[in-house]
C-alpha cells in the first residue's frame, strides 16, 4: 500500500482536487486500509496514534458520502457528528474539513467550551452538514434545545482511549443514546484497551478493524532516551539541555498544571521564553500559545498530558518528559508528537528516584528498556540506582540529542572523563 496513490482511492474530483492542492500523493497506511470501508459505508474500529493521517482516514470519505446525497440541513441538526475529547482536537479537525471540502458545498460548525455559546448556537440555527464537538458542551446545548441528533448519518468517536481517561464515557452513553439506530459509526483509538472494545461493541455493527501501528507502540524514527536526575535539578538540567540549537521546537511534559506554570515562570528569569498549555488556561489563551508555537514565535510550550491531547504540530524536534507521566500509555502518546511526516525526532525523559515506578511501568509497557544516558552533568547515582530494576543499563551516549549527528560525536555535556564542560563541544 505504500506506493498507492489518493487517485487511485476513487475519490470524488473536488476532494481529489481539494488533497492535492495540499500536496498530498500517496495516502497514509491508515487512509489506504480505511477509505474503501468507510465509502462503501461500513461501521470501522481503527487502532491508530495522533500524527497518522487519521482525520483524513475519515473526512475524505465522510465528506464524499454527504455531498453524493445532498440533503436540506433542519434547523439545530447535523448530518454527521464527530466527538472529540479537547478544544484545541475540535478545533484542528474542523479546519481539517474546511481543507478538505473547499470545493464542494458542505457545512461545518463547531461545538467546545470555554467559549461563549452564542456564535454556536447561531452556526447551528440552520442545521449544518457536520458537527464537531466536545462532549460537555454538546450535552449543554442538546439540554437547551439548541441542538438535536435524531438525523445524524455517521457518528465519529474521535479519541476513545483519552475520552474514557477524562472521565467522558457517562457523557458518550448519553450521545449514543440519542442517535438514530441507523448510522455508519467509527471509533478511533489510540490504544484498544478492554473498556474501549466493550464500548465498541454496544455502538458499532460488524466494523471492520483497521490497526496500523501495534497498540501502544513507539514509533522507530523517534530516539528515547531517559536522564537520571535529582528532583531539585531538572530544571538546571533543561536549561543546560535547552543551549543546543538543535532543539528548534519542544514539548514540555509537566504532570501538573501548577508545575507547568511554576516552570514556566523560572525558565523566563533564566530569560528562556516559554508558554504553558493546560486545563485552566481560558480557551483564548491556549490558542494563542498554541498558535506562537506553530509559527515559531515561541520555540517552546509546556503543557500538561490533557491540554497536549489535541496538539498536532508540524516539526516539533524533541519531546521532553520534565514529569514523567503517570499512565505508561502517555508515554507513547506524549512522544508521538515528534517524528511527524517521515522526519527523526527526540524523546528525553527525566527520572528521579520518585519516577522509578513510572519507568518500570513505561518499560514494562513497552516490553523493553529505555536507553539511559549518563553523560550530562546533573546525573544522579541515586535515581539510577533506584531504578536499577528495569532500565537498560548506561551507554556511554553518541550525540542522541542531535538524532542526524554521526556516530562517535560527544554531546555537548561532552565526555564523562573531562571534568569540565566548557568549549571544544559538539553540539546535540
Amino acid at each position: 500500500m505504500q506506493n498507492q496513490l489518493f487517485d487511485e482511492l476513487n475519490l470524488a474530483q473536488p476532494i481529489f482536487r481539494a488533497v492535492q492542492a495540499e500536496g498530498y500523493k500517496h495516502p497514509t497506511p491508515i487512509q489506504s486500509a480505511a477509505i474503501p470501508h468507510l465509502l462503501n459505508g461500513n461501521d470501522l474500529i481503527g487502532c491508530a496514534q495522533t500524527g497518522t493521517g487519521k482525520t483524513a482516514a475519515f473526512a475524505l470519505p465522510m465528506l464524499q458520502l454527504l455531498s453524493a446525497e445532498r440533503k436540506r440541513t433542519m434547523p439545530r441538526c447535523a448530518r454527521a457528528l464527530i466527538l472529540t475529547p479537547t478544544r484545541e482536537l475540535a478545533a484542528q479537525v474542523g479546519e481539517s474539513f474546511r481543507t478538505y471540502g473547499r470545493y464542494l458545498n458542505i457545512s461545518h460548525a463547531l461545538v467546545f467550551g470555554g467559549v461563549s455559546q452564542g456564535p454556536q448556537v447561531r452556526s447551528l440555527s440552520r442545521g449544518v452538514d457536520i458537527l464537531v464537538a466536545t462532549p460537555g458542551r454538546l450535552l449543554d446545548l442538546i439540554n437547551q434545545r439548541h441542538a438535536n441528533l435524531s438525523n445524524i448519518e455517521i457518528f465519529v468517536l474521535d479519541e476513545a482511549d483519552r475520552m474514557l481517561d477524562m472521565g467522558f464515557l457517562p457523557d458518550i452513553k448519553k450521545i449514543i443514546a440519542m442517535l438514530p439506530r441507523k448510522r455508519q459509526t467509527l471509533l478511533f483509538s489510540a490504544t484498544m484497551a478492554p473498556e474501549i472494545l466493550k464500548l465498541a461493541e454496544g455502538m458499532l455493527v460488524n466494523p471492520v478493524k483497521v490497526a496500523v501501528t501495534p497498540p501502544a507502540s513507539t514509533l522507530d524514527s523517534i530516539d528515547e532516551r531517559v536522564l537520571f536526575v535529582d528532583e531539585n535539578n531538572k530544571r538546571a538540567l533543561l536549561s543546560e539541555l535547552l543551549k543546543s540549537k538543535e532543539i528548534s521546537r519542544a514539548l514540555v511534559f509537566t504532570r501538573t498544571k501548577h508545575g507547568a506554570n511554576r516552570l514556566v515562570e523560572q525558565l523566563g528569569k533564566s530569560s528562556i521564553e516559554a508558554r504553558a498549555i493546560h486545563g485552566n488556561k481560558s480557551q483564548t489563551a491556549r490558542m494563542e500559545a498554541l498558535n506562537d508555537f506553530r509559527k515559531g514565535r515561541c520555540r517552546l510550550l509546556v503543557a500538561t498530558d490533557i491540554a497536549a491531547r489535541g496538539i498536532d504540530v508540524d516539526g516539533i524536534t524533541h519531546v521532553i518528559n520534565y514529569d514523567l507521566p503517570n499512565e505508561p500509555e502517555s508515554y507513547v502518546h506524549r512522544i508521538g508528537r515528534t517524528a511527524r511526516a517521515g522526519a527523526s525526532g527526540v524523546a528525553i525523559s527525566f527520572c528521579g528516584s520518585c519516577d522509578r515506578q513510572f519507568l518500570r511501568n513505561i518499560e514494562r509497557l513497552l516490553k523493553r528498556s529505555v536507553p539511559v544516558y549518563t553523560d550530562h552533568p546533573f546525573h544522579s547515582v541515586g535515581a539510577e540506582r533506584s531504578s536499577s530494576g528495569g532500565s537498560a543499563k548506561p551507554t556511554q551516549y553518541r550525540n542522541r540529542f542531535n538524532p542526524n549527528q554521526k556516530k562517535g560525536g560527544y554531546s555537548k555535556f561532552g565526555n564523562r572523563r573531562s571534568k569540565s564542560f566548557g568549549a571544544k563541544r559538539a553540539s546535540y
